[in-house]
């Protein structure tokens, strides 16, 4: 399933994606950080060693398929992949990149236009409670649908799901939300996060969560957004959020929650033609410059 593209075509044309000014990035960053100065780092991936660490990440292939979504994850540089070059980073980024490539999907049922990448950490590292955070960049591009989330390791939704972005293609916004028994899909635990003026999701962000066992705090750039208390959760389904999580950076295509969104059906579920054209020209990604996460708070208070 080898497309043949190599990572240097992935650096020249994302090469004009970074261009953020300097005091936004550092305001951003000073912000997020004092949240961790005093806490024990316990997973760390920068993504400058040039290659994605397999020890660390699993890549997710064309077998795994949710939510109506348009495209089939593989395991390729053309969509998934560590470069360099990009403005506004600490030397490398992770790449999850869609591209437009009929004929590759091997589902007969399922005739995924679109080939895209998606990375977990399922059992290589997983947490319980703590301070999870991921610096990423995205498109501007109306019915993409990339994601970093925590998901357990059992039966979903029982396992519990914890959403700590999800961008639909409206720039001005991004989605966090809590899954479980009573409570997963259509979930009521779900909230948005409008940018101030002047910003938007093209600008890096350090998407975040911190995660105890009686509540659960949503942040970008170190500003909370939205706190899920375990009474919350309680009032329509069990609490199941005391068990081991893995980390999760994928890039889907269209399906259910855009097209909740726009009501968009043609050419695809939920993804316009101008959004088509755009992937078309290997523009559209999701960029990450580093994730990590930190042991829960009263850990490092009592040492």
């Amino acid at each position: 399933m080898t497309m043949s593209r190599s990572l240097s075509f992935a650096v020249a044309a994302l090469a004009g994606l970074g261009g953020l000014a300097a005091s936004p990035v550092l305001a951003h960053d000073q912000q997020a950080e004092a949240a961790t100065s005093e806490r024990e780092l316990i997973f760390a991936e920068e993504f400058n060693a040039g290659t994605l660490d397999r020890e660390k990440w699993n890549i997710v292939g064309p077998d795994f398929w949710v939510n109506n979504e348009q495209q089939v994850y593989i395991d390729d540089p053309a969509v998934l992949g560590v470069i360099n070059g990009i403005e506004g980073a600490d030397d490398g980024v992770l790449m999850l990149r869609p591209l437009y490539n009929p004929g590759v999907d091997p589902n007969p049922t399922r005739k995924a236009d679109f080939v895209s990448g998606r990375i977990n950490s399922e059992g290589k590292f997983d947490f319980t409670h703590g301070r999870a955070e991921a610096r990423i960049k995205l498109p501007d591009a109306e019915g993409v649908w990339p994601a970093w989330w925590l998901l357990g390791n059992g039966k979903w939704p029982d396992t519990g799901e914890i959403d700590i972005m999800e961008y639909v293609g409206e720039k001005d916004w991004i989605g966090v939300a809590l899954h479980g028994p009573g409570y997963s899909g259509e979930t009521p635990i779900v909230n948005k996060f409008f940018f101030p003026e002047g910003e938007d999701v093209t600008d890096w962000h350090v998407y975040a969560v911190e995660w105890s066992s009686e509540q659960i705090t949503f942040e970008v750039d170190g500003h909370v957004l939205y706190r899920v208390t375990r009474p919350m959760v309680e009032h329509y389904g069990e609490w199941r959020f005391d068990t081991p999580k893995h980390l999760i950076l994928n890039f889907a295509v269209g399906g259910a929650y855009p097209f909740k969104t726009n009501g968009i059906k043609q050419p695809y579920v939920g993804v316009p033609q101008e959004t088509v054209e755009q992937i078309k020209t290997g523009e559209i990604a999701m960029l990450v410059d580093w994730v990590r996460v930190y042991a829960p708070e009263e850990t490092a208070a009592s040492e």
